[in-house]
């Protein structure tokens, strides 16, 4: 019975001899690395305030939510959460998942039981691919960031009804998505506009509201908003923000909702306090837009085609993936992480280096990261 383990130990060389090998590496408490791979972009991951209302729920409630939350994993906490999200993201209601990933699973497959199609974007994250794939409903996948081809792929189903999926700032790129026109084209064929928000959430938008939020569409009936509450807010989970009647669908059937453990208290309490930060943190949002053109116009003066980042990523292609893993291993050696992103990461195939800003780390820091990474490209 040994036979799949030799088929394990195939497939493992193969993803070898292609350069597509992953490998943990473990961080300790003090870690000095300059951290540009993160996505903590306003830095509030290990802000005194957010750690403080962490510690203090950790106390009260203990270390885990010791059920799902249908049984036992609800606490006020988790309700107060959903209340400010919902509040911030311009929602009538909102529901607080353990992850972004199973808060987009949950958001796909409930759609997917109102409709007969489902338009995704070609760069859209894992998560809503698989909740895509897994939703037993025909999937178009649409050209990226182009609302005429998703109206032509509607045109083309006049009899069905849609929901079209896409990302507010794609996580491999960093590009912005033509929200307003793409609402535009949804709107007037009766179609639904999933947003996942995860990239944008606390960096755009008004108080740092998020990318649907800045496009004007927060609050729509026909806008249905995910994220994750482990960027800029430096915490874990998920949220899906929507009307009402949405929330009580995911509720009475999600199946990544109703048989989950809830999140820990701890982390909803440090979540809310980073939302009341984040609101406040136009100062740390500036530093940000200032990084992302400092960070634009050093690599385009060492000579690599890289466009500004809409929020907080910016991605560096590299000749193949053996040379986008040397990169990042010659950047950690020096003292800076960056992100590695190859196939099937990589929705075209080519592999990159990931760079998220970080409002939190200091300018000199920053500086000497850009430095590595110049000084280190193959």
């Amino acid at each position: 019975m040994t036979g799949w383990l030799d088929a394990l130990e195939r497939a493992a060389e193969s993803r070898s001899k292609a350069g597509l090998t992953r490998r943990l590496r473990p961080r300790p408490a003090d870690d000095l690395v300059v951290d540009l791979a993160g996505n903590d972009y306003l830095g509030l991951a290990a802000h005194p305030e957010v750690v403080g209302a962490s510690a203090s729920a950790l106390r009260a409630y203990g270390l885990g939510a010791t059920g799902s939350r249908l049984v036992r994993g609800s606490t006020d906490l988790h309700a107060s959460l959903e209340s400010a999200l919902a509040s911030w993201l311009g929602s009538p209601s909102a529901l607080v998942f353990s992850s972004g990933y199973l808060a987009n699973l949950a958001a796909v497959r409930s759609l997917a039981g109102l409709c007969d199609l489902i338009v995704s974007d070609a760069y859209n994250h894992a998560s809503l691919i698989d909740g895509c794939k897994s939703s037993g409903v025909p999937v178009v996948v649409a050209p990226h960031n182009s609302p005429a081809a998703v109206a032509e792929i509607l045109d083309a189903h006049p009899q069905q009804t849609a929901v079209v999926v896409t990302e507010s700032v794609f996580s491999v790129d960093g590009d912005l998505a033509s929200l307003a026109a793409l609402h535009a084209v949804t709107s007037a064929r009766g179609a639904l506009l999933l947003v996942d928000d995860a990239h944008a959430l606390g960096v755009l938008g008004p108080r740092g509201a998020g990318g649907v939020a800045a496009a004007l569409l927060s609050g729509l009936d026909d806008v249905i908003v995910t994220a994750t509450l482990s960027k800029s807010l430096g915490a874990a989970g998920g949220v899906v923000a929507g009307p009402a009647a949405l929330i009580r669908h995911l509720v009475d059937t999600g199946r990544t909702f109703i048989y989950d453990t809830a999140l820990p208290p701890a982390v909803a309490a440090g979540a809310q306090a980073a939302i009341t930060l984040a609101q406040a943190a136009d100062d740390r949002r500036a530093v940000l837009t200032a990084r992302g053109a400092e960070v634009t116009s050093r690599l385009r003066a060492a000579g690599f085609p890289v466009t500004p980042p809409a929020a907080g990523v910016l991605s560096v292609v590299a000749p193949g993936p053996e040379a986008a893993l040397t990169w990042a291993a010659d950047c950690h050696d020096r003292g800076v992480a960056v992100g590695c992103f190859r196939p099937p990461s990589t929705p075209d195939g080519t592999s990159r280096l990931r760079l998220t800003l970080n409002a939190g780390i200091t300018d000199s820091d920053f500086a000497r990261a850009l430095d590595v990474i110049v000084k280190t490209a193959p």
